[in-house]
């Protein structure tokens, strides 16, 4: 089982020239297709007297969404190459869109491939590349007395708390890493008012 996940930990650009066209590729880390309309929309306008906006991602830590688009380029000569190196670097939640303003110079589906493929390879090996925690959501309820050694557990194994309410008894929810979800638990479970629901 995986768990963990490479990512980009910033934007990157590359860039790649062939008789007269240039291929500018923008390289961003991603959680969501809202995140790719954004970025592609932003740079459609950034851009506007380009021919070309192409682009692939991926997401997920399974990385089973992804698209890959040619925008009016050859069937298979942008999309695929540009999805192509953001396997080859084997990245997920990341998007590269290729700007392209042509240079009047036909370049041939293998001269694309190339120029996509190599504007791609340029932004991401700029890039600064992290690798990420795959993580998992517990809830948990527990005495407002217990509550500090929930946390300090939870610090202890790398979680964080993204919800909480705190009445008499305390409701939490929150995210922990994979590998640690275990350990964790059982720590949690052996303080005596702590029920974990998830």
């Amino acid at each position: 089982m995986e768990l963990s996940y490479r990512t980009l930990a910033a934007p990157a650009e590359g860039m790649f020239k062939d008789k007269g066209s240039r291929f500018t590729a923008y390289a961003f880390p991603v959680c969501t297709e809202a995140h790719v309309k954004q970025h592609t929309g932003t740079l459609r306008q950034t851009h506007h007297k380009a021919r070309h906006w192409c682009y692939a991602y991926r997401l997920g830590t399974d990385g089973n969404r992804f698209r890959a688009n040619d925008d009016g380029e050859p069937a298979g000569s942008a999309g695929r190459p540009i999805l192509g190196q953001i396997d080859a670097f084997g990245l997920t939640d990341t998007l590269v869109v290729v700007v392209r303003y042509f240079g009047g110079t036909l370049l041939g589906v293998p001269g694309l491939i190339h120029a996509y493929k190599t504007a791609t390879a340029a932004a991401l090996a700029a890039a600064e590349i992290i690798e990420k925690n795959i993580e998992c959501e517990t809830a948990l309820v527990c005495a407002y007395a217990d509550l500090s050694e929930v946390l300090r557990v939870a610090k202890q194994h790398g979680a964080y708390t993204i919800s909480q309410n705190l009445q008499l008894d305390c409701r939490l929810t929150l995210r922990l890493p994979l590998a640690q979800a275990p350990s964790c638990r059982h720590a949690w479970a052996k303080i005596p008012s702590v029920h974990i629901e998830t």
